[in-house]
Order: C-alpha cells, then structure tokens, then sequence
C-alpha cells in the first residue's frame, strides 16, 4: 500500500472567477489550486498561504476551513489526502519568480473549470470549489487536537470526504 500524501490548498474567489496553478505534473499540463506540503513546524493555514505565494505570486489570507477531502488515483491506488482552506485575494506580485514546474496561474469561472475537467490534475480541484460555493465549511476545531498533522494522518482520514 503507498503512504498517504498530505497536502493543504487554498480556494480563492476573486471577482467572481477562482485561483489555479497551471503546471506540469504527472506527466501532463494540469490545473489545480494552489497548495502543496506542510513543512516541519508550520500549521495547515501558515502553510497554504506559503504554498499559494510560491505557486501563484499572489498572498491571501486564509479563512475557513471547508473541508478533508481523500482522492484515490485509479491507476497508481496512491492516497491523496488535502485539507482545504477559503482564501481571500489580497495582491499578487507579477514579478516573483514562481515554484519550478509551474507555467503560471489562472483565473476561471466555476462554468469554466467544469468546462476544463480533463485537464484538472484531479476530481478534488472541482469538487473543492463547488463545495465553496455551496457554502461547505467544516467547524474549526475539526483538526485541532491532532498536530502536528503529518504524524496523524489516519485521524486526519477519518474526517475525510472521499472524492
């Protein structure tokens, strides 16, 4: 069995259109919203906002919670575990060099991300935003209690929503 990959991203609506990273991964161009790893010492939250600015060039703030969501990859069966977060748009900085692999960032419609399905890097990235704009938010405490989180993934699975 592969070990879970646990990873934080932000959904971040700005003027009616949603923050995503367009990179290579996987072996494919693809979409998604900006996140990535948590490093050592550093919360969920902390770590969204480092991961969009490195990806994007854009700070947020982050807000709620929304969910843990589990996306199982067909082919390989590796568990992909993401904790996302609402973000509110604050700047981005057109000069910052962003993360290697990353081609740039984009702003999209809800209608346009459906529209662009197959390029998304996985079912998660549309499930994430229309749980958003359903209003989906978890309670706070949700994760509390279990950090540092890398080293309790299994609880953190157990709030999970499979995608």
């Amino acid at each position: 069995m592969h070990p879970t990959d646990l990873t934080v991203a932000a959904v971040v609506e700005h003027e009616g259109s949603f923050l995503l990273v367009e990179e290579h991964a996987m072996g494919r161009r693809v979409l998604g919203q900006p996140g990535g790893h948590i490093e050592a010492n550093e919360s969920p939250e902390e770590a969204v906002i480092r991961e969009t600015l490195e990806e994007t060039g854009c700070d947020i703030a982050c807000e709620d919670l929304i969910g843990v969501y589990l996306w199982i990859h067909p082919q390989t069966r590796q568990q992909f575990l993401r904790i996302i977060y609402a973000a509110s748009f604050l700047r981005c900085d057109e000069e910052r060099k962003l993360d290697d692999g990353v081609l740039g960032r984009q702003w999209l419609t809800l209608k346009e991300i459906e529209s662009r399905q197959p390029m998304l890097r996985s079912p998660a990235v549309l499930r994430c935003v229309r749980d958003y704009v359903a209003g989906k938010r978890q309670a706070d405490g949700v994760l509390s209690g279990i950090m540092p989180l890398q080293q309790n993934v299994d609880q953190v699975l157990a709030a999970a929503s499979l995608v």
